[in-house]
């Protein structure tokens, strides 16, 4: 099965990403994180309530950005009415 040396690279770096994915899914079940340099704490409560928090802030967002597009899009309806009306006018 290894008689070659690609086959053996490949093995290795199969290996390698099996077992990152496993690491990542353990620090995740157990609320481990990591922050750039590699230093590793526990999340705490108050992770969870700024995390709350933001959840919170991107919904009232995302409220916010459809009642624009809403706007918008009537906008844009009522004057493309005013210029099919203003359009029949001319006839």
């Amino acid at each position: 099965m290894f008689d070659n040396p690609f086959s053996m690279v490949v093995a290795i770096v199969f290996i390698v990403m099996i077992a990152n994915v496993l690491k990542a899914r353990y620090k995740a079940q157990h609320g481990i994180i990591e922050d750039a340099v590699g230093n590793q704490k526990r999340t705490t409560l108050a992770d969870n309530s700024e995390t709350q928090r933001l959840r919170e802030d991107v919904r009232v967002l995302k409220e916010r950005v459809q009642v624009l597009e809403r706007v918008i899009t009537d906008q844009r309806q009522t004057s493309d009415l005013s210029l099919e009306i203003e359009k029949l006018r001319d006839r």
